[in-house]
């Protein structure tokens, strides 16, 4: 089983800063206390209201088995309203 990195880049929406930091470290412990991820989250020295997901999803069966789960999904659902996406980058692959 191969792990797959991905990274999302966003910004919290106006006022949910504090919500969405909550909302992501209670997904980030989900995640890992379920196995499907590790996740490190980073802020944009430069540009301080960007911040930076990334995961590293244990295997494909693991990434799929989050997006399904009712838990993560209620989690996600949350951040919407907390959060605006910038980009992600779902699978990225060595290339050295």
């Amino acid at each position: 089983m191969a792990e797959i990195l991905s990274v999302a880049i966003f910004e919290p929406l106006e006022g949910q800063e504090d919500a969405a930091l909550v909302t992501l470290r209670e997904l980030i412990a989900a995640l890992a206390a379920k196995r499907y991820s590790s996740d490190t989250l980073q802020r944009n020295a430069k540009e301080p209201r960007h911040y930076l997901l990334l995961r590293t999803w244990l295997s494909e069966d693991a990434r799929r088995s989050a997006h399904e789960d009712p838990e993560i999904q209620k989690f996600w659902a949350r951040l919407g309203h907390e959060i605006r996406i910038i980009t992600i980058y779902e699978v990225l692959e060595d290339v050295a």
